[in-house]
């Protein structure tokens, strides 16, 4: 099926189904909590008959200013409900166990292909933000959809962080048309950028200590290592110290940068960035995946962290032997 039928199916499935519940992944980034409460408004207005719910298990702080989520939700309501996953490209990383009780799957995404685990798995991995092919439904089908205020807000922020201000690769024509929709509204964007942007005391004393001790291997890769004991001493939770990734993007000729972040006493989460260089597959070695230049893993131990580094290191030593043209 191409693209719009296969969003037909989906539409189908939804107008089939009275109680629908949209689920993200876990650790919620500005794309997955945008997608699944704009998604969640749109089907509200549009089908004010049915019960549609947003859920997820965990809370992103940086996020709060967007709302609640819904929840938690009685097993019975699961059952008998159409689930919806947004943005999670595989089965293991949805933030609700529950979601496996529902009488049916749908996947909506816009990672690299991982995980089929929906009846309907549509993933648009030339999107740069899932919020995108929300979007892209509404416009097609606008005249059964309903696009509320508090959704274009929604979709706005996703589409913003996940293309980091329309930075990033894959960000082209089509985007930007499918953004301009959601002016239909007038978006706040200085309170918006306000909410997403200003950084506390601690996370800029962070970035300043980031800045003083990040290391570079031989070839240009950037990186840093934060503990648990160097969070505590800033006084910074895990995902403030995650969003530090950013603090090292704009270094010449280190045209990759990775944070192993302490998630606790086992696990080194790792947040790897790059600009030009796909960099996916070191994730997928290390228990990962993600985008062509942004992607996340998990590593265990000190020995681990080298190993990443090297394998970064050897691919950016190849990139910059066969490629003209870098910064």
């Amino acid at each position: 099926m191409d693209n719009l039928e296969i969003q037909k199916a989906i539409l189908e499935k939804i107008k089939e189904n009275d109680s629908i519940i949209i689920v993200r992944h876990i650790r919620p980034d500005g794309d997955c909590m945008g997608t699944s409460l704009g998604l969640r408004d749109i089907l509200r207005a549009s089908f004010p008959n049915k019960k549609i719910y947003s859920v997820g298990n965990d809370k992103s702080e940086y996020l709060r200013f967007l709302g609640e989520e819904d929840g938690p939700l009685d097993e019975e309501i699961y059952k008998k409900s159409l689930i919806i996953a947004v943005d999670t490209g595989s089965i293991d990383r949805i933030s609700d166990d529950n979601f496996k009780l529902g009488k049916e799957i749908i996947k909506i995404d816009h990672h690299l292909p991982v995980d089929q685990y929906g009846s309907i798995n549509y993933v648009r991995d030339d999107f740069p933000a899932a919020a995108l092919i929300i979007v892209e439904m509404y416009d097609n089908f606008k005249d059964e959809l309903v696009l509320p205020e508090s959704a274009a807000n929604f979709l706005y922020t996703a589409i913003v962080t996940d293309t980091g201000r329309f930075r990033f690769r894959g960000v082209g024509q089509r985007v930007f048309e499918l953004t301009s929709i959601l002016f239909k509204y007038d978006i706040d964007l200085e309170k918006l950028y306000a909410n997403l942007y200003l950084k506390n005391k601690e996370s800029l004393r962070l970035q300043s200590y980031i800045f003083s001790h990040f290391k570079v291997s031989e070839h240009g890769v950037a990186y840093m290592h934060i503990t648990k004991n160097m969070m505590k001493r800033f006084g910074l939770s895990y995902e403030d110290a995650s969003a530090m990734v950013s603090s090292l993007d704009s270094i010449k000729g280190s045209l990759m940068w990775i944070l192993f972040i302490d998630q606790d006493k086992k696990t080194i989460r790792v947040r790897l960035r790059s600009r030009f260089v796909e960099i996916v597959e070191i994730a997928q070695a290390f228990r990962g995946g993600g985008h062509p230049t942004a992607s996340g893993a998990t590593v265990y131990n000190k020995k681990e962290i080298k190993e990443l580094v090297k394998m970064a290191d050897e691919k950016l030593k190849e990139y910059k032997e066969n490629n003209e043209g870098w910064l």
